[in-house]
């Protein structure tokens, strides 16, 4: 019996867990009267959401990331420089403020890059999203 539960607290501690297919949420960032594009993302059991940003290139970017629910860690990390885009950020419930401006119209993929031991990725269980930059 204390084998079941030693086993059942390890599968749900290292974040094992039967993933939804994940739904693309599709964000439009406006202009606001300062010239920044200010974007939220959420966060959570190996999703973002909105997981698709669409920002116009050459304008700032404040992009808010906050974690919620579970007790898993994530990040948020993009590999963009030529576009002027990178960044890693630890997650956690409070929102975190990630600045930088667009150089470069193209569609640019942010990622989860946790992972524990031998499990799939937090990537690879949908924690991804892509961030469009349009003219």
């Amino acid at each position: 019996m204390e084998i079941r539960r030693i086993l059942l607290v390890f599968l749900v501690l290292s974040g094992l867990s039967i993933a939804e297919e994940p739904v693309n949420k599709v964000f439009t960032a406006t202009t606001d009267p300062d010239g920044i594009q200010k974007v939220s993302i959420a966060g959570g059991e190996y999703y973002f959401e909105p997981n698709h940003i669409i920002v116009k290139v050459n304008i700032p970017v404040e992009l808010s990331v906050k974690k919620v629910g579970g007790f898993v860690p994530h990040n948020i990390e993009m590999k963009a420089p030529e576009a002027g885009m990178k960044f890693e950020e630890a997650m956690s419930a409070e929102p975190k403020v990630i600045k930088f401006t667009p150089t470069k119209v193209g569609t640019y993929p942010f990622t989860c890059s946790k992972k524990f031991l031998f499990f799939k990725s937090h990537e690879e269980k949908g924690m991804k999203g892509v961030i469009e930059v349009i003219e």
